[in-house]
């Protein structure tokens, strides 16, 4: 068993990263604390590694303070330590993913053959194995999959016409939305925020109302990710007045407020407006009842389960470990959930564990978590720096051979 002083080297913690930012503006660390409201032991604790920096509204309040982006605190993209080989692939294959992104709206220029080639039920069924490959976290094949699809996509878009035409669209939104969530999760911000625009820009193209309003959920999340609540919030709330406006709504209308209602609550929870987060939940459990099932709409997943799930990671964004706790001990989630939908979840517990103090229970949380989807979770920004804190302060056993195998020591 690893001893924490005898592992060498380690990554930098956001602790570490907020005291190079604040001494680059020549700031004390009191001066800091009164620009935050935070006090002067809770910068001395982030600075030192001895608290953990893992809650977005807490990063963001840093930021807005330092006029810095969240990932000068959180890191750069994950690299994953060699003896990773899988993280390895996924992260090799960014470049490219990130080739086909660019060339979004540019003319594709398609060969002979390429034209001769498209055929839109294999590019449907392609696009639904990105999709499962991202669901499963199985990023390194997703790296492999995606540039392919995404040009032949976007030749498709190119030559095809009318229904056909909108049907191409559509399957390029979805590989796109699999693009921005696999750059995402890999930790290429910038990159994921170029195909979320992608995802807006290509839905548009299919004429369906509700794919368009769906693509808004993603485009509110890149303003709620920087702390641009009002303008998140305005998003949010075009979509639902959208939403309302429909006539007898189907189950994918009804699925998709549902989700818009959660996004909102995140919202609030990031603002640190906990009383509004608690009755926008309420207000998509409602909405849930209504529905009566679980739906993955456009990808964006909403029931009954997603709801409890989300019960959960709003007092996790809040710092609210004891009602995270008690709410996840009455969730069970479906063995058809996706691995990297139920290992968030877990993440999310093992977060509220350790804010009780109940490093055990955190340890074990994050290691179902990681057997469920292992790149995922050794990707997950707050898990690595929970992780990285928790070896920090408390230097031996099991949690040191999470963090080797998470790159954080």
């Amino acid at each position: 068993m690893p001893h924490y002083s005898d592992i060498q080297g380690g990554a930098d913690s956001n602790g570490q990263r907020l005291s190079r930012l604040r001494m680059r503006r020549r700031w004390t660390q009191q001066h800091l604390a009164t620009e935050t409201g935070y006090s002067l032991a809770a910068v001395k604790a982030f600075e030192q590694g001895r608290r953990s920096l893992d809650r977005p509204a807490v990063i963001l309040t840093l930021c807005r303070a330092l006029g810095c982006h969240p990932t000068e605190i959180t890191g750069g993209p994950v690299v994953p330590p060699q003896s990773d080989h899988e993280g390895q692939e996924a992260v090799a294959g960014v470049a490219a993913v990130r080739r086909a992104i660019l060339r979004h709206g540019r003319p594709a220029r398609p060969t002979e053959l390429e034209v001769g080639e498209v055929d839109l039920l294999d590019l449907r069924k392609r696009t639904a194995e990105a999709n499962q490959q991202r669901s499963a976290a199985s990023f390194s094949k997703a790296s492999g999959t995606l540039p392919a699809l995404l040009r032949d996509l976007q030749v498709a878009a190119e030559v095809c016409e009318g229904d056909d035409r909108r049907t191409a669209f559509g399957l390029l939104t979805s590989a796109y939305e699999c693009a921005m969530q696999y750059l995402y999760k890999l930790g290429h911000v910038s990159d994921a925020t170029l195909a979320t625009e992608r995802v807006v820009w290509s839905a548009r193209e299919t004429d369906d109302p509700l794919r368009i309003l769906a693509t808004h959920w993603y485009d509110a999340g890149e303003f709620l990710s920087i702390g641009e609540h009002e303008e998140a919030g305005s998003i949010i709330d075009g979509a639902l007045t959208e939403l309302g406006r429909i006539k007898s709504p189907g189950p994918e209308a009804v699925s998709l407020k549902g989700a818009f209602e959660l996004k909102a609550s995140l919202n609030y929870a990031r603002a640190a407006d906990g009383k509004s987060a608690e009755q926008q939940w309420k207000r998509a459990g409602r909405t849930a009842e209504q529905l009566g099932e679980d739906r993955n709409d456009f990808q964006l997943h909403f029931g009954p389960t997603n709801l409890a799930i989300w019960g959960v990671s709003l007092p996790v964004e809040m710092g609210k470990g004891r009602l995270a706790v008690e709410r996840a001990e009455k969730v069970k989630l479906p063995e058809q959930y996706s691995p990297e939908r139920r290992s968030h979840h877990f993440i999310d517990v093992g977060r509220a564990h350790y804010y009780n103090g109940q490093r055990e229970e955190a340890l074990g949380a994050f290691l179902t978590a990681e057997r469920l989807a292992p790149q995922a979770t050794r990707m997950h920004a707050g898990v690595r720096e929970t992780v990285g804190t928790m070896i920090r302060t408390q230097k031996r056993g099991a949690v040191a051979e999470l963090g080797i195998r998470l790159g954080v020591v």
